[in-house]
């Protein structure tokens, strides 16, 4: 925050804010007396702070405890955070289908809606999908739209800072779409937009199977698969934001694409379809011998993928998910590979957060954007540049 001096009284009462808030936010309900305690802070400066923060809104006085007036006669003033005095909102766009899912400034989730969308839809029609969604979510929940603080949405592609899609082949017409221009005009508050398997490698540190692991490398598995990874607890996208395009290996020289390994007859399968690969896997488990050749394939080949970047990256905890985290058999095969190719296996599991991971973590975004603006909290999982 820089040097603080005599002629920083400013600064100085936004950190004493900031302090104060954050304690707050993180218990029920506090008195002055706790939170001179919790901050450090005079009594004299946590109650000006305090009646400044409840101006604002983002403070309310609590209720008395039950029985507490009847114990001590008038019982001490207590503080909560007020997160109902804005909203966030997480959105997926997906091949196959939108999702969202809308918080209080707590990251408590209180609403969630989904709709199916063709993996041929023009990006019109995805992103009027979107709109739906969003607008019945807010509906059903009663927010209205001028509370959204900030807006988190998850898309595949390689994005660059601004929200644009450098390239994005999984739908059509998304490479070099403005997607952060396009959704700011449906909302009055910042629109942060993230890669996918960025997303979810972001919710599952948050909320899924890496609550207690900072190095870990969240794999979207599929016919193109991505991958996202945390070092440090700190979200790494490369310089261009293209860190974790493990679908692009077999052009080094393993020139089979994964719809040929997939396939148990001459012609590949279709990128998006995911209900032909599940049922190759199906066929698999029913002891189809095609079936099981292409998914010792595609195990070899996601094994090749995975080992790259642990490698590369030495993470403490590989997270498999997408389609793939409803595999069976797909952990103990992935153990074994990467303890021939790795000096150093890592952990391996499954998603906890399933088909939620990639709208929890664009939730994870919009809460960033909204935690470093009350809380001046420094080294998010998710800062960009």
């Amino acid at each position: 925050m820089g040097r603080l001096t005599g002629g920083d009284p400013s600064l100085l009462r936004r950190i004493n804010s900031a302090v104060v808030l954050h304690a707050l936010r993180g218990s029920d309900a506090l008195t002055l007396t706790d939170l001179t305690r919790i901050t450090g802070l005079s009594r004299p400066t946590v109650e000006g702070v305090t009646e400044g923060l409840i101006e604002g809104g983002l403070v309310v006085e609590a209720a008395p405890e039950e029985g507490e007036t009847r114990r001590q006669g008038r019982p001490a003033r207590r503080f909560r955070f007020r997160a109902e005095a804005g909203h966030l909102l997480g959105v997926e766009i997906g091949p196959h289908r939108v999702a969202a899912l809308i918080s209080g400034l707590d990251g408590r989730i209180i609403g969630a809606g989904a709709r199916e969308v063709a993996d041929t839809a023009p990006e019109d029609e995805r992103l009027d999908r979107v709109r739906t969604v969003v607008a019945d979510v807010l509906r059903r929940t009663g927010v209205p739209r001028s509370s959204l603080r900030a807006v988190g949405v998850g898309t595949p592609g390689i994005v660059e800072a601004d929200g644009t899609v450098r390239l994005g082949t999984a739908l059509p017409g998304w490479t070099g779409l403005a997607l952060g221009e396009r959704l700011r005009r449906s909302f009055r508050c910042p629109v942060i937009v993230e890669n996918d398997a960025n997303a979810a490698a972001v919710a599952e540190h948050w909320k899924g199977a890496a609550t207690d692991s900072d190095d870990i490398v969240f794999v979207l598995a599929g016919l193109s698969p991505g991958a996202g990874s945390l070092i440090g607890g700190r979200l790494h996208r490369g310089y261009g934001g293209a860190a974790g395009e493990i679908g692009a290996l077999h052009l080094l020289g393993r020139g089979a694409t994964p719809e040929h390994l997939l396939s148990t007859t001459d012609e590949p399968l279709q990128p998006l379809d995911e209900q032909a690969v599940a049922e190759v896997f199906a066929l698999a488990r029913q002891g189809d011998a095609r079936a099981e050749a292409a998914v010792e394939r595609f195990i070899h080949r996601l094994v090749h993928d995975v080992a790259a970047l642990v490698l590369a990256l030495d993470p403490e905890l590989v997270v498999v998910g997408g389609w793939a985290a409803g595999l069976d058999g797909v952990l103990q095969p992935l153990r074994e590979e990467l303890a021939r190719f790795c000096l150093r296996p890592p952990r391996v599991a499954l998603s906890m957060l399933g088909e939620a991971a990639v709208a929890t973590g664009a939730l994870r975004l919009a809460l960033d954007h909204v935690e470093e603006q009350l809380f001046a909290v420094d080294g998010t999982a998710t800062a960009r540049r």
